[in-house]
């Protein structure tokens, strides 16, 4: 397994990680208005979505209340924030990303075969929508989130419709029960890639994986699709991979199903 990053989390290195994401005054109105509209769109598609499943409506409005209540994420240096960081390597903004809609999770895991009988992984679960998309579709789902808080306030409201969230670390989660693993791909930098890559194999042959924004670029990958999905943050590509060890990572097929250069 790869070593963990040579900065420590708490450095001055550390301390700056999204200064490079700071914008202008006006730029960030607009980044935030649009963020507003854009959370706005997926809440009221998610409630749509979920009242063909009605029983999945409590946990997802227990688990939006607690959002509005409390996150650790607002409280950048706090203990939680901090320990965690220590105990993985991670750089702060590997923590944080938008969330994933549920209509965005019920369209790339359709794509990627998900159903009865499949057991899907989270790794950075969060608060668990991304899970509760996949109780939708009718699979297991289990989630594995770094940050304690989370999993205190979150895994009780889940736990009622079939849903495991645990604190854990994702390059030292066990996938070899997965059919499928879910990951954000946006925000981790190339050592923690590299780290779970190694962790993603030891999955059983034909294992697939879903990725945000990048695909995953190692040997025994194989590249299936990829499509344009809404975030909460705007447009981004998720990328469909079926592990087959010893085999090559060919060019990705478009939804279309045509191939990628």
């Amino acid at each position: 397994m790869t070593s963990p990053p040579d900065s420590e989390p708490g450095t001055k290195r550390d301390e700056d990680d999204l200064s490079e994401y700071d914008l202008p005054f006006f730029e960030r109105l607009v980044v935030h208005f649009w963020g507003m509209l854009l959370g706005l769109i997926t809440r009221l598609t998610d409630v749509l979505l979920l009242l063909w499943h009605p029983r999945l409506l409590r946990p997802y409005w227990g688990i939006w209340l607690a959002e509005r209540l409390h996150s650790p994420y607002r409280a950048r240096r706090t203990f939680e924030v901090v320990r965690a960081l220590k105990a993985t390597g991670q750089r702060f903004r590997e923590l944080i990303y938008g969330e994933t809609p549920l209509v965005t999770a019920l369209l790339a895991f359709k794509r990627a075969g998900l159903g009865r009988g499949s057991r899907l992984v989270d790794l950075g679960a969060g608060r668990g929508r991304v899970l509760i998309a996949a109780r939708w579709l009718g699979a297991e789902a289990h989630g594995v989130e770094l940050l304690g808080e989370h999993v205190r306030i979150m895994a009780p409201r889940l736990q009622p419709v079939g849903i495991s969230l645990v604190e854990g670390d994702a390059t030292r989660t066990d996938l070899r029960d997965a059919t499928h693993v879910f990951t954000n791909w946006l925000a981790l930098t190339p050592e923690t890639k590299a780290r779970l890559v190694e962790r993603f194999r030891e999955c059983q042959p034909g294992t697939r994986f879903i990725t945000v924004t990048r695909p995953i670029e190692s040997e025994g990958f194989r590249r299936l699709s990829h499509h344009w999905m809404l975030f909460t943050w705007g447009f981004e590509r998720v990328w469909i991979h079926e592990y087959q060890p010893g085999g090559s990572s060919p060019a990705p097929t478009c939804a279309g199903g045509g191939t990628v250069p």
